[in-house]
């Protein structure tokens, strides 16, 4: 038995004694403050107890033995997850698909064993097709998973999955609304094709990224994803029904527990969606208890425990921590506030204004560790969207019942609730584009201590200050105010910067400055969040060239970050338009915003401002794969890497040698075709990988090296062998992956940096 099922029944074992201790005292003391103790003790007795039985399970049977040493086996798969299609920042493979699955029957080393072990599969763009609840057989390598983590194995699938059996009925009926409803709105803007799916059953495959990008800007991620929201509209608007209806008392019941067994069948069965019906029904529970804040604290205290015991892992999940925190503000807050608001507004208002504002108070320490920063617009655009996203919701639904019955009529239900959805869009995309959006917040202990404090200091004053209608309307005056001119960050950006490398993590994202508010960009970084940011705190809103030095996700991934609130003249590419997915996705986002697309011209010189460029490679272009088939690769390297955009640009009296992602075959043509390729500054290559060519290194003779990387990333970069031949050469190196983003100014002619601090 592993050492940590063993902790956990021991713990299990001594509260359970413990408990039974007190209840003995207690009973024979009438002690309150002993019963609480009890109660204490028992559920820390049935927490380790569900600890020890889920451990058991993840360690029971020969799976985590095959992992360990990394054995391959024939499996007998249940798939409990839709598949998900990834892509790797930087890499050349294909994409590909990862879902969830329990073994349920493994055959190796000649025997066959039947269990019931979950494990994440990994496999080619033939697994996109696999259904949830199919019977699958497969056959792959088995790896170790993360210690922690709620898997016993990470399988690498090496064969095409083998149907066993369909899905059950009522997933293959499920599956059959979704499709309805995605159907219904198949004519709409892409955006909102993208939306309403999302409302009502948390189906996220057709979002638009930049969509997505204004939801988090926004605080309205919420409503895209699973959440009790869903559930509580469909309730309030189901329950009132059946009571017209002449439904009463056990009747209104099981009409509600059937609503939550329909919407859980349709956005699938899964943790999250529990979870998000679990807190839906307290929250709905909450605002209609007439009051009884004890009787909501009750419910959603049960159903925390009731959770934990069922998955012991969403105690360390962040999406379960919101909820209960999102929840039990709406449940603490909410109703206090409500009243103190309806003093002196309509009890409508007041309640619309309580809850988002509740939630969001609750929440802001957890999003501001995990974004590293503070939106200062998601109560107003929660109060905004709010009253669409009931009609849009319910729409939607009936959209997705009605197409069993007639596709033309679901088709006008779709059309009906498309117009709400627009409306959830303008704001969302209004409240992103305000320059004061979102506030950057340090991510670190101090700093969201800090905000905690704030956050309760808020929670016990807030309610004198909702009581006093121009107390009120001067603080919103006073919100607006920096929302609208927020204050720039101390110390950065520093004055007169020529050159800044944005903190994108595991990926590259470099601005040129070309004026007050004018800048070239390279790359973008794999996400468009951090990008977005970055240029937001330069005060970039115009981008005359984009320059996209190759098509893999670390340096084209944050497009549309880019695009976002900012005028792009032009995107200049790579001739080697690899990988194709990527590539194609740029071409949709560019067309999408009519912005052409050229490729780079060989030696060609360009000049915008006070910024001058040669383009020094690619001076050839390997072959294009056929259409299908995979990139080309070779021994020594990756083809997309090495038809990487390679600049030399001079500012400022500085030169930058800017590469891309250029491996040492690459370097060494480009140095047999420009001797000269001295620099002031280096755009080190592929984030300082190992694979460097010690000439090319030398003959750059740069006094700063520039080296873009994530933090704790699993490439290993930058790697020690690089930084030790730039040390070597005397060259000061900065990191992003330490320092967070860099400023590079010339003071008195001399090279000086100056950096933001880690953003995550």
């Amino acid at each position: 038995m592993a050492f940590s099922t063993q902790l956990a029944l021991t713990t299990a074992g001594l509260a359970a004694a413990i408990s039974v201790v007190l209840l003995g005292i207690a009973l024979r003391r009438r002690s309150r403050l002993l019963l609480m103790l009890v109660a204490i003790t028992t559920m820390v007795t049935g927490m380790a107890a569900a600890s020890a039985f889920q451990l058991q399970q993840l360690t029971a049977g020969p799976i985590p033995a095959l992992a360990a040493a990394n054995s391959t086996a024939k499996l007998q798969l249940k798939i409990t997850s839709d598949p998900a299609v990834r892509q790797s920042s930087g890499s050349r493979r294909p994409p590909y698909v990862v879902l969830n699955a329990t073994v349920e029957q493994v055959t190796a080393r000649g025997s066959t064993t039947r269990l019931r072990t979950p494990v994440l599969v990994i496999g080619s763009a033939r697994w996109q097709h696999v259904r949830l609840g199919q019977r699958i057989e497969t056959t792959g390598r088995l790896s170790p998973a993360d210690r922690g983590s709620d898997i016993a194995a990470m399988l690498s699938a090496r064969s095409t999955p083998k149907v066993l059996t369909e899905p059950p009925w009522w997933l293959l009926a499920a599956e059959h609304v979704r499709a309805g409803l995605r159907a219904s709105v198949e004519g709409e803007p892409s955006d909102v094709r993208g939306l309403v799916p999302a409302l009502v059953m948390g189906d996220e495959s057709a979002l638009p990224p930049e969509l997505v990008h204004d939801f988090e800007l926004t605080g309205l991620t919420h409503l895209s994803a699973v959440s009790g929201t869903n559930l509580t509209l469909l309730l309030a608007f189901v329950l009132p029904l059946a009571r017209l209806c002449g439904v009463r008392a056990r009747g209104l019941t099981v009409v509600g527990l059937a609503m939550v067994v329909v919407f859980v069948t349709l956005a699938r069965p899964q943790p999250s969606v529990l979870r998000a019906a679990a807190m839906g029904l307290v929250a709905l529970a909450a605002m209609t208890a007439g009051g009884s804040r004890r009787r909501a604290v009750r419910s959603l205290s049960v159903a925390v425990i009731v959770l934990l015991l069922l998955d012991t892992s969403l105690a360390r999940s962040a999406g379960f921590a919101l909820s209960v925190l999102a929840t039990a503000g709406i449940v603490l807050l909410g109703p206090g506030w409500r009243d103190v608001l309806a003093t002196w507004m309509p009890i409508r208002l007041a309640e619309a204004i309580a809850c988002p504002l509740a939630a969001q108070l609750a929440c802001t320490p957890i999003v501001a560790w995990l974004s590293g920063q503070v939106s200062l617009v998601a109560v107003a655009a929660n109060l905004l969207a709010g009253p669409a996203v009931g009609p849009a919701t319910i729409l939607g639904f009936g959209a997705a019942g009605i197409a069993l019955l007639s596709s033309d009529l679901a088709r006008l239900a779709g059309w009906l609730a498309s117009w709400p959805a627009r409306w959830i869009i303008l704001v969302a995309e209004t409240g992103a584009d305000l320059p004061g959006a979102v506030s950057p917040w340090p991510a670190t202990v101090v700093g969201v201590g800090l905000l905690t404090l704030l956050c309760l200091a808020l929670t016990f004053g807030l309610h004198r200050l909702l009581a006093r209608p121009l107390a009120m309307l001067l603080a919103v005056a006073v919100l607006v105010f920096v929302v609208l001119r927020p204050t720039p960050r101390l110390g950065w950006p520093p004055d007169n910067w020529i050159l800044v490398a944005c903190d994108v993590g595991q990926g590259d994202g470099l601005v040129l400055r070309a004026g007050p508010s004018s800048a070239v960009v390279v790359d973008t970084g794999p996400d468009p969040t951090p990008m977005d940011r970055c240029l937001r705190e330069l005060g970039i809103h115009h981008v005359p060239v984009l320059v996209l030095s190759h098509f893999h996700a670390d340096h084209a991934g944050g497009l549309a970050g880019v695009l976002h609130n900012r005028q792009v003249d032009a995107i200049e590419v790579t001739p080697y338009y690899s990988p194709p997915a990527e590539h194609r996705r740029v071409q949709a986002l560019a067309a999408a915003h009519h912005i052409p697309i050229r490729p780079v011209t060989y030696r060609e010189r360009r000049t915008l401002g006070p910024i001058t460029w040669t383009t020094l490679w690619p001076a050839r272009v390997p072959a294009l794969p056929t259409s299908g088939a995979p990139s080309p690769t070779s021994d020594e390297g990756s083809p997309e890497n090495n038809a990487s955009i390679t600049l030399l640009a001079e500012t400022s009296g500085v030169r930058i040698l800017l590469t891309g992602d250029l491996e040492p075959e690459a370097q060494r043509a480009l140095l047999a075709t420009h001797p000269d390729l001295r620099a002031d500054i280096l755009k080190v290559p592929h984030h300082g990988s190992a694979r460097q060519d010690p000439t090319f290194l030398a003959a750059t003779q740069p006094r700063l090296a520039l080296i873009s990387a994530g933090p704790d990333n699993d490439y290993g970069h930058p790697a020690p062998r690089t930084l030790d031949l730039l040390t070597r050469q005397g060259t000061t190196i900065t990191r992003t992956d330490t320092t967070g983003a860099i400023a590079v100014t010339t003071p008195n002619n001399r090279l000086t940096t100056t950096t933001k601090g880690r953003t995550p």
